[in-house]
């Protein structure tokens, strides 16, 4: 998946990343938070903060510890609410799967160019075809 685009609905106070399939024709829209959004927006404006933000500081954190991200798993949906997993290996080449929210998930993706990847049940579930092509 990549991202293709961030919704602001300014009737329903929400922002919505949209992920789209890489070699596919459907979309993923995800609500998220507006700091989220922000974190997300900036990174892929360029626009760099004077100090990290979270997302940056996390980024330094895996480096700094000799980890990659090696791929982000939005793997379920319960009850409206999107599961994601960070796939992390170290230099050892262990690896470490961690729970987190698709918004910090994929706000980390974007800054450390790892893969996006959504389970085939998530996407045949919520997955719409892009009218936007």
């Amino acid at each position: 998946m990549e991202l293709k685009r961030i919704v602001i609905d300014e009737m329903r106070l929400e922002q919505v990343v949209v992920l789209k399939e890489r070699n596919g024709e459907r979309v993923l829209p995800i609500v998220i938070g507006a700091a989220e959004v922000t974190a997300i927006k900036m990174e892929v404006s360029g626009i760099r903060p004077q100090r990290p933000m979270t997302h940056d500081l996390l980024k330094e954190m895996i480096c700094s510890l000799g980890a990659r991200l090696e791929r982000v798993l939005i793997d379920g949906l319960k009850e409206n609410t999107f599961y994601a997993k960070l796939h992390l290996t170290n230099d050892k080449e262990a690896q470490v799967i961690i729970d987190a929210r698709p918004s910090d998930s994929i706000a980390l993706a974007i800054r450390t160019h790892a893969p996006i990847f959504v389970a085939q049940e998530v996407l045949d579930k919520i997955g719409k075809v892009d009218e936007d092509k």
